[in-house]
């Protein structure tokens, strides 16, 4: 109880905890230092919201996150695209990272890597070196499982990719 009514009275020999109890502005330093190691997490990302409806082609140089209607062609090579649980994209995408948490439909090309969560659905062709899919989510279209180098230029360890469906429950 005096701790909080008397120090206040006799902060002269306490200020010097005082300073050191105002590290709080030296915690927003912090984040400001990863926001600087990860910019795409920080103001380089674009977002499209549920009541927005495009048609056309997107390109850029930014994390984009879809949360409405795209039809189109979406083209984001060195960036992350993410179709929020909203989001729904009539389109062909490319882009170095996808993440699908609403509906895809049109093929998907992460040069990178595509990640299908629980309560996303992809109807389309996948082609990326990493595939994750969640348990409950969609994919209905082949599967391409390219060499980082190679994500690029279509060329596969497969000649022929085949559906995940067709690949039974064998292991081969």
């Amino acid at each position: 109880m005096s701790l909080f009514g008397k120090p206040r009275e006799e902060s002269t020999p306490e200020a010097p905890q005082a300073s050191s109890a105002a590290a709080p502005p030296r915690p927003p330093a912090q984040p400001a230092r990863a926001a600087e190691r990860s910019p795409r997490q920080g103001e380089e990302m674009a977002n499209i919201g549920k009541s927005i409806s495009i048609k056309g082609d997107l390109s850029g140089n930014e994390d984009l996150v879809i949360e409405g209607k795209v039809e189109g062609k979406v083209e984001l090579p060195n960036n992350q695209l993410t179709i929020g649980a909203n989001g729904l994209a009539k389109a062909e995408i490319n882009a170095k990272s996808v993440v699908v948490i609403g509906k895809v439909a049109g093929n998907v090309r992460g040069t990178e890597r595509i990640e299908i969560q629980a309560t996303g659905i992809v109807d389309g062709d996948v082609a990326a070196p990493r595939l994750v899919v969640a348990e409950g989510a969609v994919l209905n279209g082949s599967i391409q499982m390219t060499s980082k180098s190679s994500a690029g230029t279509g060329s596969t360890t497969s000649a022929h990719p085949q559906p995940l469906a067709a690949a039974g429950g064998s292991k081969g």
